[in-house]
């Protein structure tokens, strides 16, 4: 019988490291209707998350093969897991966006 350090996982269980280690810059994809408006919408809408302007170059537009949809890639610097969920929260909430990921 072996005795174990009690600051450790008990034998056979690893301890799980994050998935996504903070800070980090972090990629959302935002997807809705091509129209006049809705790359600044999200610019805005990330603005207001954020608390600061972001920089034109961190975001990237992509639109549909048939031009009905843009997909808007946008880079942001996270501090935390919770400040990624609360982004995503206000994505599935907004009603121009009509896909995210």
């Amino acid at each position: 019988m072996t005795k174990e350090d009690p600051g450790s996982p008990p034998a056979g269980e690893e301890e799980k490291k994050p998935l996504i280690e903070y800070p980090t810059v972090y990629t959302f994809k935002v997807m809705g209707l091509q129209d006049a408006g809705f790359s600044e919408h999200v610019r805005e809408l990330f603005k207001r998350l954020m608390g600061t302007d972001i920089s034109p170059d961190s975001i990237r537009e992509q639109p549909s093969s048939k031009g009905k949809y843009l997909s808007l890639s946008v880079s942001v610097y996270l501090l935390s897991e919770e400040h990624r969920r609360s982004i995503y929260e206000a994505l599935y909430k907004d009603e121009r966006v009509v896909h995210y990921l």
